[in-house]
């Protein structure tokens, strides 16, 4: 098998994907200017969570090129960053909770 760097036009598309999707959090966060002191709603979390954990896809198959490596490696890395989004959601979850 044939090791091939990510073209161009891939990574102009991952490039203005992250962008669209770093506006998205930015805006899905966005509290209004009473409720500044609030926490964000759980909705808005999973929303900004769940854009960091495409976002952390993207870089690691696309710029770090491990579409191209072993299961091993892939599985590995999408298993710490599933791990490291469902301790943060937890995290969060319990601070709002109590």
């Amino acid at each position: 098998m044939e090791k091939t760097l990510p073209s161009r036009k891939r990574l102009l598309i991952t490039w203005l994907s992250l962008m669209g999707l770093t506006l998205f959090s930015m805006w899905s966060a966005q509290l209004s200017e009473a409720a500044r002191a609030l926490s964000l709603p759980l909705w808005s979390v999973a929303l900004v969570l769940l854009s960091a954990g495409f976002k952390v896809q993207q870089v690691l198959m696309v710029y770090l090129n491990l579409r191209v490596s072993s299961s091993g490696w892939r599985g590995g890395f999408l298993c710490l960053l599933a791990a490291t989004l469902v301790l943060v959601w937890a995290g969060y979850w319990y601070a709002t909770a109590g």
